[in-house]
């Protein structure tokens, strides 16, 4: 199926993209016009940009049916600041209600049922119950177009973080299990993110990795071992060699059993580095399969 995106609705162009791209995470974006009415508003089109310096920048599109504009961009180009809220599990059915679209003047706060809480630095209130929230200046308002569904990047530079104590590890630092992330995806769709569905990928350090090219040619033909897998072994800085101390009850059960069969014990070989490698350990996984 291939699609002209300039050739359907905004409705259908707007649905392909919101279920293909995605988890988004979610900007809960309080803000205040100059009368100092204040306006509290999820958006998913949110992201982290830079470190140094700190930017991430959310965009509040014109609307679809009537290339009307949302209140909160309305109100950072009146007052450019906004403190983003950080949603998890334990809030998005509110997250959700503040998103109605309510007459100007109303406050969501009062609506979904949120606590404000002031900010250090800004007009804009806090959502209390959020775990993280972030104290940003906007630096620039970025239109993409005039028409229906167009852009407007709200470029914000983070001035203060607040974080609750109780997602924090022993260093003083935020424990990712702990702040139970919700995100968007398309439609009426969201996910959670917990520690049941979270699981590390080792990156790259300063060390180039071998590359799944450089692998030999059964384990890179492998039938059992997927792109996953192999991504994991060609991760390594260098080719691995046998070591001679290495001692694995599974593996001399295999060779027990399977000698006779050169391919069945192979096969059996990468069966078990499969599961080495689920389990995040890399260089038994090679132990295992130069044991051919």
């Amino acid at each position: 199926m291939i699609i002209d995106l300039n050739t359907i609705s905004l409705p259908q162009r707007q649905s392909y993209l919101q279920h293909a791209i995605g988890p988004r995470p979610i900007c809960f974006a309080s803000t205040i016009d100059k009368e100092g009415n204040v306006n509290l508003s999820p958006f998913s089109f949110f992201n982290l940009f830079s470190i140094t310096p700190p930017i991430v920048i959310f965009s509040p599109s014109r609307r679809g049916r009537d290339n009307s504009t949302k209140h909160s961009f309305e109100n950072v180009l009146e007052v450019p600041e906004v403190v983003i809220n950080i949603v998890d599990y334990e809030m998005v059915q509110q997250v959700s209600l503040a998103s109605c679209e309510f007459p100007k003047g109303v406050n969501e706060f009062i609506k979904a049922g949120f606590t404000e809480m002031p900010a250090t630095r800004l007009q804009p209130p806090m959502v209390k119950e959020s775990k993280v929230k972030l104290e940003c200046k906007v630096i620039e308002v970025k239109p993409l177009g005039t028409q229906g569904g167009a852009g407007n990047l709200v470029i914000c530079e983070v001035m203060i973080m607040h974080i609750d104590e109780s997602i924090l590890n022993d260093i003083g630092m935020i424990d990712q299990p702990k702040l139970n992330h919700v995100a968007r995806l398309g439609g009426d769709w969201y996910c959670r993110v917990n520690a049941s569905n979270l699981f590390r990928v080792t990156k790259p350090n300063i060390k180039i990795g071998i590359g799944i090219d450089q692998l030999p040619e059964n384990i890179r033909h492998s039938k059992i071992l997927t792109g996953n897998h192999l991504g994991q072994l060609g991760n390594v800085y260098e080719m691995p060699t046998i070591d001679p101390a290495f001692y694995d009850e599974t593996l001399k059960h295999i060779f027990q059993y399977y000698a006779i069969n050169p391919d069945e014990m192979e096969n059996e070989l990468h069966v078990y580095a499969k599961t080495l490698l689920e389990n995040e350990k890399i260089q038994e996984a090679w132990q295992v399969l130069l044991a051919v």
